[in-house]
């Protein structure tokens, strides 16, 4: 399995569930790991041991109901990707 972590990770996914399962004082766990009691406290309250997505959940573009209908069609017709058709819509 390939592990994917956040560039800037302090942790991994077993230590991680270490934390959420101890008993132990957070600042004792922050030293034992070497990160924050934030960091600690901010893995304690979550349910998973894996970075959450950074995807946006909205996208930056907005396209006019005569743009989509535009791309709609382009698309079926054409089968160009996505980010074709966005250029093509500009």
């Amino acid at each position: 399995m390939h592990l994917r972590l956040h560039k800037n990770a302090t942790t991994t996914p077993r230590i991680r569930a270490e934390i959420q399962v101890s008993k132990e004082p957070m600042r004792v766990l922050a030293q034992r790991f070497g990160v924050s009691v934030s960091t600690i406290a901010r893995w304690k309250k979550r349910a998973s041991v894996h970075d959450a997505s950074h995807t946006p959940h909205r996208l930056q573009t907005t396209l006019t109901p005569a743009q989509e209908s535009i791309v709609l069609v382009l698309r079926k017709s054409l089968g160009l990707s996505l980010d074709d058709l966005l250029a093509v819509v500009r």
